[in-house]
C-alpha cells in the first residue's frame, strides 16, 4: 500500500470518526438550564468544544485505521471469508 492510499483512507476514517463522536458531551439549554438568547435555537448544543471532538475522532480513526491495516497486511477477513460466512454461492 502506498503512502497516498494510506494518507486518503486514513482521512477517510477521520471524517467518519469525527461524525461519530461529534454528539458525544454535546449539552442543549434546556439540559443545563441556561436560558436561550435571541437568536439560539432550541437544540443548539451551548457547550461545542470542536478541539476536543478532532482529537476524539484522530484517537478512534487511528485505532480504526490500525485494525483495518492489520487486516489488509494479515488477511484476517477476506472476501472468501465473507462469502463462506454469508454462504454466497459460487
Amino acid at each position: 500500500m502506498n503512502t497516498f492510499a494510506i494518507l486518503a483512507i486514513y482521512m477517510l476514517f477521520w471524517v467518519i470518526s469525527a461524525f461519530v463522536v461529534l454528539p458525544f458531551g454535546l449539552r442543549t439549554p434546556d439540559e443545563t438550564g441556561d436560558v436561550v438568547t435571541t437568536g439560539h435555537a432550541d437544540s443548539a448544543p451551548v457547550n461545542f468544544k470542536p478541539l476536543k471532538v478532532m482529537l476524539r475522532a484522530t484517537i478512534l480513526s487511528a485505532v480504526l485505521f490500525g485494525l483495518y491495516y492489520e487486516n489488509y497486511e494479515k488477511g484476517w477477513v477476506t472476501s472468501q471469508n465473507v462469502e463462506k460466512w454469508v454462504g454466497v454461492p459460487r
